[in-house]
């Protein structure tokens, strides 16, 4: 009896030692994804806006690119919006937050659908710099799947929803009232209108130019924090690389009110001309181009400390013009 209950402890103690090595040599959860839709069903022309939230581990970076609009997949919706925005959580994580606003303007589709996501990430070794890793893996956000409801009945044709008879002729007295109402509607809409212009003036556009003038500033003694920074070095150029791509795309936000952060170099032209601003959007994606090539390109690859000192000189164009 007392042999086998040794040998029963004698297991017992065995087993628990080799889940431990067990558990101990699982992989690490680097990065992990949530979605969320703000709804599940929609009409024509309604907005619904799917989240993609991504917590990255200390260490690790997602490649941001991959995020942006032109790769999200979608079935009958369209993408109109997007924006991402990136904290810092416990323990050192990141936490990266994307928003896309889709909408659809069809009726002949029972089901939205959103692709799935494949998003690359790296991982830094022990005394390496983020922005020397390489991409180490690749991430799968699922897709997802929006009802189409509709107020007409789902057995109904479609093709002969209009009527084709002319409308009931309208009568003449009614008619000739026709104008006098128009230039009711008028005289009564001038004032109103002149009054909330007049409102929006007095409010708003010395606060604006207040925001702006104070951007201005920050990018100003930003750059003259750069212009310091040693670029003799790959590493020195490619921190000044960093610094500039932040100060492009908050210059982006903050000033041509064009969200910078979740653009691509090829979409910074697009969104300039919606936007109206004076701003040299070939400059732009030039300069953006750079600094991604620069931060993520390796060792031999990295741009020459002429090439670093043309960008800093065009980011000061883009900033000051």
């Amino acid at each position: 009896m007392k042999r086998r209950t040794r040998s029963c402890g004698f297991l017992l103690i065995w087993s628990m030692a080799g889940a431990g090595a067990a558990a101990a040599q699982l992989p690490r959860n680097d990065v992990t994804v949530r979605t969320s839709l703000d709804r599940t069903a929609m009409w024509v022309a309604d907005r619904v806006t799917y989240t993609i939230e991504i917590t990255c581990a200390r260490g690790v970076d997602v490649l941001a690119d991959d995020l942006s609009r032109d790769r999200l997949k979608t079935g009958g919706l369209d993408v109109i919006g997007g924006d991402m925005a990136r904290r810092s959580a416990s323990a050192g994580a990141t936490i990266y937050q994307v928003q896309y606003v889709l909408t659809t303007y069809r009726t002949d589709v029972p089901a939205l659908t959103i692709a799935p996501l494949t998003v690359r990430y790296a991982v830094t070794r022990a005394g390496q710099r983020l922005e020397d890793a390489a991409p180490a893996g690749e991430v799968h956000v699922p897709g997802a799947t929006i009802a189409f409801r509709s107020v007409l009945p789902d057995d109904q044709d479609l093709a002969g929803i209009r009527s084709e008879k002319p409308p009931h002729a309208t009568l003449s007295w009614l008619a000739a009232l026709e104008p006098v109402g128009i230039g009711l509607i008028i005289v009564s809409i001038v004032p109103a209108l002149s009054a909330a212009a007049a409102f929006v003036r007095r409010s708003r556009r010395p606060r604006v130019h207040r925001s702006v003038r104070a951007a201005r500033h920050r990018e100003r003694a930003s750059l003259e924090e750069v212009r310091r920074m040693d670029v003799g070095t790959v590493d020195g150029r490619r921190d000044v690389f960093t610094e500039l791509d932040t100060l492009v795309r908050e210059h982006l936000r903050e000033v041509c009110g064009v969200a910078g952060a979740s653009l691509t170099p090829h979409e910074v032209p697009f969104a300039l001309a919606r936007s109206g601003t004076k701003v040299p959007a070939e400059l732009v994606a030039s300069v953006l181009a750079t600094c991604e090539l620069a931060r993520y390109a390796p060792p031999h690859a990295m741009p020459s400390a002429e090439a670093c000192r043309d960008a800093v000189n065009s980011v000061e164009q883009i900033v000051t013009g």
